[in-house]
């Protein structure tokens, strides 16, 4: 997981958009998914028309309350939210992913997820509570790069223009972003197009 980057510019805080406990929130659902290129805020794995998605309020607390808004909504795939929403208080404290300091604290280890200091509760509770750990995540990250390292191999390509020509190609075989930039040294993020939820329903 990468470090969640807010925009002052938003169009969410710039039209003053709420949520709705009861309405219909696709303004805010389609915002997020082109702020965050259509990937999973959790997962890193691209969110396609056939993927349950939801507008996830990292702090469940907060959802209905007037400090509810912008920067505790995230858009993510289905599974995440509905396994979080009641275990937040089982993870307290923990460090938010907007932290400055997230990837310095929630590091990247071979496919894995892990505290850099044993003693840093805050990023333990996190990598808990969002399943960061999860093996069969973990697993499909570790091969998914094996197959990335075997492909670059074979077409004899240097990593920024294999992803390169992969995004062009077709950007749902991007997965795992922070994951290509520890492993490949390949920061993922620039090189993703802006994308509109339109083009997301026409692929």
């Amino acid at each position: 997981m990468r470090k969640q980057v807010k925009s002052k510019n938003s169009k969410i805080l710039c039209d003053g958009l709420s949520y709705k406990n009861k309405g219909d929130n696709s303004l805010i659902s389609n915002i997020l998914f082109e702020e965050q290129k259509g990937f999973c805020a959790y997962t890193e794995e691209y969110l396609g028309r056939a993927d349950a998605m939801d507008i996830e309020h990292f702090n469940p607390t907060l959802k209905g309350n007037e400090d509810d808004a912008y920067e505790n909504w995230f858009l993510v795939k289905h599974q995440w939210n509905s396994e979080k929403s009641t275990k937040w208080k089982q993870f307290q404290p923990l460090i938010y992913p907007t932290d400055d300091n997230f990837e310095a604290r929630v590091i990247y280890d071979n496919g894995d997820y892990r505290a850099k200091n044993n003693s840093d509760i805050e990023a333990q509770n996190l990598i808990s509570l969002l399943k960061l750990d999860d093996p069969i995540l973990a697993d499909e990250r570790k091969k998914y790069i094996n197959r990335k390292r075997s492909e670059i191999q074979a077409f004899g390509e240097r990593e920024g223009e294999f992803f390169s020509h992969l995004i062009e190609d077709n950007l749902t075989q991007i997965r795992y972003l922070r994951a290509i930039k520890e492993e490949f040294g390949v920061d993922i993020w620039p090189l993703i197009p802006n994308i509109t939820i339109n083009n997301h329903r026409e692929e």
